[in-house]
């Protein structure tokens, strides 16, 4: 049943919603469709030339850079599984979605933000096997490897968001159908809900609260290790090249599980904040990592920032062959 913006009743089960961006803002949603639309510009721009470098240089296929090309995929898909219908709705005031159609935007959502951080933890490996293991590292880090542990990342995804998608398909939503959110988020749609909703609330908080605890252990023990290691390094360049690469991905971790703690402390703890509050944090949630990454592993990445200007310098001499002519018989 598809029910207009009003309070539900025992008898109503609503079936298709309507999702209200930032409500308090209506009145200016067109001036707001401008940076969200630059924003996945920018997404989608940074992440998909910085995939187009890793994929046409060989010398990035090795198991990290073919990580942080898969992290580069993640911000894509995650991107886009939101913005586009975020942009409608500020264009159009509101944007209809079936239940099943939430359902599914809610799962791809959290199985892409999990994912991200699966992958996170699969560079700190590759990078504790690199220093502290780099005679053996190629022995070690083979594609087959890779692909399982990949494979695994999928399946740990899938383990913990499945339950909560699951079971957010069994409640019945009676108290309106309007969703004060640009995307299916859990809690703005379990507010939705008539009835007890409590075992949906521990099974989320339970997945994350795991998920947090896990990864802070995994990430300290491989950079505990990666550190003790580096310090008893003789050679000082090499010191320095393994502090560089692991401050690069230390940052993205940061930036990733910092949004997120935030997210989730003011969504739980500043009840008092408007609708609008929550959703612009949201948003820093999920959008602040897709754009940083690219320009964090861009600038900081000298392997990928050579590979990235022979590119460009190939794009532009096959644009103004005269000039690549010229500059070849001046040398």
């Amino acid at each position: 049943m598809a029910g207009g913006d009003q309070n539900g009743t025992a008898n109503v089960s609503y079936t298709d919603f309507l999702l209200l961006p930032f409500p308090g803002l209506q009145e200016s949603r067109y001036l707001l469709a401008i940076p969200f639309f630059c924003l996945y510009f920018m997404i989608v721009a940074g992440n998909s030339i910085l995939i187009h470098t890793v994929r046409t240089d060989h010398s990035l296929h090795s198991p990290m850079y073919v990580l942080i090309a898969l992290l580069f995929a993640i911000n894509l898909c995650g991107s886009t599984i939101i913005l586009p219908k975020m942009l409608l709705s500020f264009l159009l005031g509101v944007s209809h979605i079936s239940l099943t159609e939430c359902l599914v935007q809610m799962f791809f959502i959290y199985f892409v933000l999990m994912l991200d951080c699966n992958v996170l933890l699969l560079m700190a490996l590759d990078r504790y096997v690199a220093i502290c293991h780099p005679l053996h590292y190629t022995d070690i880090m083979t594609k087959k490897l890779l692909l399982i542990l990949t494979l695994v990342a999928l399946a740990r995804s899938l383990a913990v968001v499945g339950p909560v998608v699951i079971l957010a398909s069994q409640v019945r939503f009676c108290r309106s159908n309007t969703i004060g959110h640009f995307a299916c988020e859990h809690m703005a749609l379990m507010k939705l809900s008539c009835g007890d909703i409590s075992r949906n609330k521990i099974v989320g908080l339970a997945a994350r609260t795991i998920t947090i605890i896990f990864d802070f252990c995994f990430l300290l023990g491989s950079y505990g290790c990666i550190l003790q290691v580096s310090m008893q390094m003789s050679s000082g360049h090499t010191r320095h090249k393994a502090f560089h690469t692991c401050g690069t991905h230390l940052m993205v971790i940061l930036t990733v599980y910092s949004c997120s703690l935030v997210s989730s402390l003011v969504f739980r703890l500043a009840k008092s904040a408007s609708q609008d509050v929550h959703n612009l944090l949201s948003a820093i949630y999920l959008f602040l990592p897709w754009i940083l990454n690219p320009i964090i592993y861009g600038m900081r990445t000298k392997e990928i920032q050579d590979s990235l200007w022979k590119l460009l310098r190939r794009k532009w001499a096959h644009l103004v062959p005269g000039k690549a002519v010229a500059r070849s018989r001046t040398k």
